[in-house]
């Protein structure tokens, strides 16, 4: 032997076992969205009235109450593969006052997906991000301006067409 252990599981991004990362990731999440579940359970209906309401934005509630409403546990379970909606789908399945029990099950599908997805893809990504990073800075600012310019594109683009949606309308 070449001093492998066969089938040895790689570490986490963290230095620690696969297994010890991803239970770590998975306990992260869950206090998470167990904390948000029950802050829209106390706030209530009145959640997209407060100060937490506006930072998380209307839009964004609407559509989650929405989908919710449709979908139930799915759009729990589904939320965590989304980037920006599982907060508002969690706190609108408090405020909704989805039953305990199925928002439970739902939230821990998702929770083990986004655990295993951000220990093993997610975190690798960004850490090979910082070190390409650290090797070629101008690279990496390159990188970001692209990015912010894509998404003020992006941005203009959603208010263009509603705006002329809006206009259409009339």
């Amino acid at each position: 032997m070449d001093g492998v252990t066969p089938l040895a599981a790689p570490d986490s991004p963290f230095g620690l076992p696969l297994w010890l990362g991803i239970a770590v990731m998975f306990g992260i999440v869950v206090a998470r969205a167990q904390a948000t579940y029950w802050l829209g359970r106390a706030a209530g209906t009145s959640i997209a009235r407060s100060r937490w309401g506006d930072r998380i934005g209307r839009e964004r509630l609407d559509r989650a109450e929405r989908f919710v409403a449709h979908y139930g546990p799915a759009a729990v379970t589904l939320s965590f593969l989304t980037i920006g909606v599982q907060t508002a789908v969690n706190a609108v399945a408090g405020a909704t006052r989805m039953p305990f029990g199925r928002y439970l099950a739902a939230m821990l599908v998702g929770s083990a997906l986004w655990a295993v997805i951000w220990t093993v893809g997610g975190l690798g990504v960004l850490w090979g991000a910082v070190t390409v990073a650290s090797a070629a800075p101008l690279a990496a600012a390159a990188v970001v301006v692209m990015a912010v310019a894509a998404g003020v594109a992006v941005v203009g683009y959603r208010r263009r067409r509603a705006a002329f949606h809006d206009q259409e309308a009339r």
